[in-house]
């Protein structure tokens, strides 16, 4: 069983949580299921709005599904919720990304 398999499994169990969600994203991500991604990405981030890692990971889940609208509102949120952290790295990680989106 993959990873994908394993996380859906404890998914289907009730664990539900941001880093399952998160990790469910970034695993579809890879394997370049986009829609499936940015689906779970966004339930990481409803859950806990301060999780910066999840909106950097949406904001490039987006910006490979066309929506670049939505990556510049994930980065923007995401820059947000890393400054609060001072996380200074991710904030400028996603400060990038927004500028090269333009």
């Amino acid at each position: 069983m993959g990873m994908i398999e394993n996380f859906e499994k404890m998914l289907g169990q009730g664990k539900d949580n941001p880093l399952l969600r998160f990790s469910l994203g970034s695993e579809y991500l890879k394997v370049g299921t986009v829609d499936c991604a940015i689906a779970h990405l966004r339930a990481a981030v409803l859950q806990d709005s301060n999780y910066s890692a999840a909106w950097k990971l949406l904001g490039k889940a987006l910006t490979e599904g066309g929506d670049n609208v939505g990556a510049r509102e994930a980065y923007g949120k995401g820059i947000a919720a890393a400054t609060a952290k001072g996380d200074k790295q991710a904030a400028k990680e996603m400060g990038v990304f927004l500028k090269r989106l333009g």
